[in-house]
């Protein structure tokens, strides 16, 4: 996990524009340790990779730390089942609807909440981020391949603002988190 994350927090470094779309899941750069630690558990368990999963929360924590510096911009959509998925148990569940609270005011950062409900202008798909335009990180259970044809990149591109199409933001996303953290 660790040597992974760590090339990974080398990529965010270099990036100004992320898009990302977790359906699932709290994106990684919002994740609180605790958070990231139960997911990176998750994974070396069911992929049996060495247990260095302290390096991996280290550097996705200081993913997090990029986010309202050096003018990058970020815009996530999260489904609401990320909003839902216990990860950790009710305790770190907690301290990551918290978070992302919080994250609503940091600089740089459109957050939005696609509703379960939500009408969407395409099938929702697999977890993926667009870093400059240029390249595609695409989640996956078995791997996680890398696109940098404009074309890929580009369908991508569509698939993300068709999504982002159904989602909340501002004071309706927070109502959102809201409501998951006090159903907790």
């Amino acid at each position: 996990m660790g040597p992974t994350q760590q090339a990974f927090l080398e990529l965010v470094r270099q990036t100004k524009d992320t898009k990302n779309y977790c359906q699932n899941i709290i994106w990684g750069n919002l994740q609180t340790p605790e958070y990231a630690r139960a997911i990176l558990r998750l994974v070396v368990d069911f992929h049996g990779f060495p247990d260095d999963i302290e390096d991996g929360v280290a550097a996705r924590t200081a993913r997090a730390a990029l986010i309202g510096t050096g003018g990058r911009t970020y815009h996530v959509l999260l489904g609401e089942p990320a909003l839902r998925r216990n990860i950790g148990g009710a305790a770190v569940m907690r301290g990551q609807l918290s978070r992302l609270l919080e994250a609503f005011d940091l600089p740089g950062l459109k957050l939005g909440v696609i509703p379960d409900r939500a009408q969407l202008d395409i099938y929702p798909g697999n977890s993926f981020g667009i870093f400059d335009g240029t390249r595609v990180e695409i989640e996956n259970f078995a791997d996680s391949p890398t696109s940098t044809d404009p074309e890929q990149v580009a369908t991508y591109g569509r698939a993300f603002d068709l999504l982002a199409r159904g989602a909340l933001y501002g004071g309706e996303a927070h109502a959102m988190v809201q409501s998951e953290l006090r159903a907790l």
